[in-house]
């Protein structure tokens, strides 16, 4: 591929997923048949590299996150890890993109940040309260059918955020979907500290862990949710 795209089927069709020595971490072995490092071109992972050099954004965040994963590795929290990735990449005001449900552990971690010298600035799921029957949400499916249910509102978040301005924008527990919504409309980095799971207590990777078990249902073909 030297016009440096990437080939439409590089690898096995499932991709990475599918790999199982990973020896692109350390190279200790050769690269499997088929493998995207050695399927991908020159020339487009020279542009990806020169994206991680210099002093633009995206060479800040690639190097802050490879210092707080080289330093802190199995060391710090999340919360922590998010506190020095946002000061390493001279983050001054943080934007909270909070689920309703998730309001008291956002006020926590807002604390938090002040007394590591941020401005936390937060705008909740709900912000604008219009009833999601304004864009054609039927009442069967709110959670709670025949009263005002307001809509999630992730590109108002963003914009809130955006007019701010933020430097860096965390997500706490934004619905699946939703979060892809913020993410988009964000002109500021994203980051997530909690992905909102109410079965798990917040442990999405627990379905995965328990799949040969009690989720042994998610494995059953055809299964429609």
């Amino acid at each position: 591929m030297n016009d440096g795209s990437m080939p439409k089927s590089a690898g096995k069709e499932g991709g990475c997923v599918e790999c199982r020595t990973m020896s692109c971490y350390r190279k200790e072995h050769r690269l499997p048949d088929g493998c995207l490092s050695e399927a991908v071109g020159r020339e487009q992972l020279d542009q990806c590299l020169d994206l991680y050099r210099g002093d633009g954004i995206d060479a800040r965040i690639a190097r802050a996150a490879a210092e707080v994963e080289g330093l802190y590795y199995g060391k710090l929290t999340r919360v922590e890890e998010t506190v020095a990735f946002a000061r390493r990449i001279g983050a001054r005001t943080i934007g909270l993109a909070i689920c309703v449900g998730l309001a008291g552990e956002a006020r926590i971690f807002a604390k938090i940040l002040e007394a590591n010298g941020f401005e936390p600035f937060s705008a909740l799921c709900k912000a604008g309260a219009v009833d999601k029957s304004e864009i054609g949400i039927d009442e069967e499916l709110k959670i709670t059918p025949g009263c005002h249910e307001s809509l999630c509102n992730p590109v108002l978040q963003a914009r809130f955020m955006n007019e701010k301005p933020t430097d860096l924008n965390v997500v706490i527990g934004l619905c699946v979907g939703h979060d892809s919504l913020f993410a988009k409309h964000s002109d500021a980095p994203v980051t997530t500290l909690i992905v909102k799971d109410r079965v798990l207590g917040h442990n999405p990777a627990a379905a995965l862990y328990t799949s040969g078990t009690y989720y042994k249902r998610l494995m059953e073909p055809g299964r429609e949710l």
